[in-house]
């Protein structure tokens, strides 16, 4: 399956590369026609860093950023961007004029904070991190819990999107559906792949992939 990958050139950055492996996926919530591997993109320092600084400049000066809500496994570029936007001189409201670069605990579906860190989420400026966004529903998961625990959110940054906006919250990334034409996520009742019997690939996830 990893003969077929192919990679494509991020328009903020040409050094930020994104690997792609055509086929039949299925990930919790949908059936899609690509893999993106994002597993070097967050665990390497030199992609890290390089994501982290594209996405900061998505925030101006005057947005107050208190925490960075990573997920996907996204702590490295979620700390490296808190680095870049202190440098940039973003705003934070906190006593101690530093950010909070945090993830959430999930339970079964649902995502919670412990108490000890609800403090990090309450009152706080909040911007959302996450690897790739298709259907949305992980995302809109993470924005509620957040409004739940009184966060006030500020902005959504993501390496992939499909969706440009989940409600009037605009998604920040650095690949959209139009940088990779022919990408396509169904529900798993409605995925043509599955009705014409083309076996599924792989399930995949954040982490990576597990061949069927």
């Amino acid at each position: 399956m990893e003969r077929n990958m192919f990679k494509i050139n991020s328009r903020h950055d040409k050094d930020i590369v994104l690997k792609v492996i055509p086929g039949h996926f299925a990930t919790t919530q949908s059936h899609v026609t690509h893999h993106l591997d994002i597993a070097t993109m967050k665990s390497r320092y030199s992609e890290a860093n390089r994501i982290a600084h594209a996405l900061a400049q998505k925030y101006e000066s005057s947005t107050p950023v208190d925490t960075i809500v990573c997920l996907d496994g996204l702590d490295v570029v979620g700390g490296l961007l808190a680095q870049s936007l202190t440098k940039a001189g973003i705003l934070s409201m906190n006593a101690h004029k530093t950010m909070y670069v945090i993830h959430p605990e999930f339970k079964g579906d649902m995502m919670m904070f412990r108490d000890n860190m609800q403090p990090m989420i309450k009152g706080k400026n909040v911007i959302i991190l996450i690897g790739t966004i298709t259907t949305g529903t992980t995302l809109k998961s993470c924005i509620q819990c957040i409004r739940y625990y009184e966060g006030m959110l500020q902005g959504v940054s993501a390496i992939f999107s499909e969706i440009s906006k989940v409600g009037s919250i605009t998604v920040n990334a650095l690949f959209t559906g139009k940088d990779l034409p022919g990408y396509e996520s169904y529900k798993p009742n409605e995925c043509p792949c599955c009705q014409r019997g083309q076996k599924i690939d792989a399930m995949v996830n954040s982490h990576g992939y597990s061949k069927m």
